[in-house]
C-alpha cells in the first residue's frame, strides 16, 4: 500500500510535492475523525435502543456511552499519532507502563490521601470541633479511644487523655478513622467537669483474715497467736 502511494504521488506534478507531504497526513486525519465520530454514534444509539429494551438501569446506559466514547477517542488518538510517524506499539507500551507505576504510587498512598480528604470534611462538616470531649466506639461492649480535641491536622486529630484529673499522655489518631467508626461526642459537664477522664477506683487493704478490733476479740487473737488489730 505504501509502494502504491509513492508511485500514484510520483504521477502528480513537481510543484504539488511540497503540499502533498501535508495534505495526505491532514485528509487522514480527518477521514480517522470523522470514522470515529459516525463509529460513536452508532455506538450510542446501539447503546441506547439496548436500554429500552431490556429495561435497563440509567447508571447502565450512561457507563456504557463512556467506556465506549474512551475506547473511540482513544484508538482516533492512536492512528492521528501513527500517522506522525509515532509507533503505535511504542504508545502503547508506555501507557501502560504509566498505568501500572500510577496504580501503584495511588495504592501505596491511598491511606494519606485518604487522610487529607478526610480531614477536609471534618473541617467542613464539623463533626466535632477542638476541645471537644470525645470517644471512638469499638462496639456496644469494649471502649474505644477518647479523650480532649487538641490538635487537628491534615493527618492526625490529637485526642489528650485525662486520669484522675491529670493529663497524662495523647493519643495520634487518623482522621479516617472517625468514618469508620461511631464518633460519641460528650456534652460538657456542669462545674467544668472532664466528662472523658478515666477515674480509678482507689485500693483498699484487706483486713487480716481472722483479726478482730475489740478487747475480748483481741484476747482471742492472742489466744490463737494472731496479731492485735
Amino acid at each position: 500500500m505504501p509502494e502504491r502511494a509513492i508511485i500514484m504521488k510520483d504521477q502528480f506534478p513537481a510543484w504539488t510535492q511540497q503540499w502533498l507531504d501535508v495534505l495526505l497526513p491532514a485528509g487522514q486525519i480527518v477521514l480517522i475523525l470523522i470514522a470515529a465520530w459516525a463509529l460513536r454514534a452508532m455506538g450510542r444509539h446501539l447503546i441506547k435502543r439496548v436500554s429500552q429494551r431490556y429495561n435497563l438501569l440509567p447508571q447502565v446506559a450512561v457507563g456504557g456511552r463512556r467506556l465506549l466514547g474512551f475506547l473511540v477517542s482513544f484508538g482516533a488518538l492512536l492512528l492521528i499519532l501513527e500517522r506522525f510517524g509515532v509507533s503505535g506499539t511504542i504508545l502503547w507500551t508506555a501507557f501502560t507502563g504509566f498505568a501500572a507505576v500510577g496504580a501503584v504510587a495511588f495504592f501505596a498512598a491511598w491511606s494519606v490521601l485518604s487522610n487529607i480528604f478526610c480531614t477536609a470534611l471534618i473541617l467542613t462538616t464539623r463533626p466535632f470541633r477542638l476541645n471537644d470531649h470525645i470517644e471512638l466506639l469499638e462496639n456496644g461492649e469494649k471502649p474505644g479511644l477518647k479523650g480532649q480535641v487538641v490538635d487537628i491536622n491534615l493527618i492526625y486529630t490529637t485526642l489528650q487523655e485525662c486520669i484522675d484529673g491529670k493529663s497524662s499522655s495523647v493519643l495520634q489518631v487518623p482522621n479516617n478513622l472517625f468514618f469508620q467508626r461511631t464518633v460519641r461526642r460528650h456534652l460538657p459537664a456542669r462545674g467544668g467537669a472532664n466528662p472523658t477522664a478515666i477515674h480509678t477506683q482507689p485500693q483498699t487493704i484487706a483486713p487480716y483474715p481472722g483479726v478482730l478490733a475489740g478487747p475480748a476479740e483481741q484476747n482471742s487473737n492472742r489466744r490463737y497467736g494472731l496479731p492485735d488489730a
